[in-house]
């Protein structure tokens, strides 16, 4: 993969960039059946919004990727595609199984057509290969990682995101996760070794707002420049400060800084926390 910078024809696309899409094998789905069809909610819960600057973007059909793999212990595959998909930041693989089922799965890096991957307790270690945390040597990396046995991977799979496996001395598996926090999890999990594709979309420069209008994002309009009804921080002549000891949210709760993690339960499974002690 790489980056494609777009000539400065315009203000527009001044600054633009593109992904060159080099690992994508398939620019339509090859499958239409796998295909299903995603309702578009727009951040709104019973016609409330529950999450603001969302709605419009272009309509995507939804690939069900399979994150868990487990109901195949044993049965290799193939990939047959590379593909582009809209609803993730990371490519995704069309694999073919040895009794002809065919499934979308996370493409790793370096993943390519031919290759051939596998789920099972115990495994070649090589990329692209699912296995148990307990059968991965220490020091591999690993993403689509499973927190709870058979549930499914839920950690590790934004594009060129991944893991890594520092330890199996303990009880538990020691997980050092790309935000620098080291959880256990149990031995019995499994995980994807590798990295994930599309490693440089972090790079991509989207250059104007169009193109953030179709990816589903509405204008974000500041506090301070609305009215002092409709934001905390309104109000004021000119380009007046907020005029408060810290920001706050529409609704008056604190912003910027605050911890919001409300998941007490797997607490006791963090061994080391993304974020940094506070000096005394």
């Amino acid at each position: 993969m790489g980056i494609r910078i777009v000539k400065p024809v315009s203000n527009a696309r001044r600054g633009m960039s593109y992904l060159d899409n080099e690992q994508i094998t398939a620019k339509k789905p090859t499958v239409k059946s796998l295909l299903t069809v995603k309702k578009k909610f727009s951040g709104r819960s019973g016609g409330t919004i529950a999450v603001r600057h969302r709605g419009g973007g272009t309509r995507a059909q939804y690939r069900p990727i399979d994150f868990k793999r487990t109901d195949k212990l044993g049965i290799p595959a193939k990939i047959s595609e590379i593909e582009y998909d809209p609803n993730r930041t990371t490519n995704i693989a069309l694999v073919t199984y040895a009794d002809g089922e065919k499934r979308y799965i996370l493409a790793w890096k370096g993943a390519k057509v031919g290759d051939e991957t596998i789920c099972d307790k115990t495994a070649k270690a090589r990329d692209g290969h699912r296995m148990m945390l307990e059968n991965i040597p220490v020091g591999f990396e690993i993403f689509n990682l499973e927190v709870q046995e058979n549930q499914g991977g839920i950690f590790v799979r934004a594009a060129g995101q991944r893991a890594k496996l520092i330890s199996l001395e303990s009880g538990k598996a020691q997980i050092q996760l790309p935000s620098g926090e080291i959880r256990l999890v149990s031995k019995l999990c499994f995980a994807t070794i590798g990295a994930l594709s599309n490693e440089e979309r972090s790079l991509m420069k989207i250059g104007k707002a169009g193109r953030t209008r179709k990816m589903g994002k509405r204008p974000e309009v500041r506090g301070k420049v609305m009215n002092p009804c409709d934001h905390p921080h309104g109000g004021g002549e000119g380009s007046s400060p907020i005029g408060m000891k810290y920001p706050k949210t529409p609704w008056g709760a604190h912003a910027l800084g605050v911890k919001t993690r409300r998941n007490k339960t797997s607490d006791k499974n963090i061994l080391k926390s993304r974020h940094r002690a506070k000096k005394k």
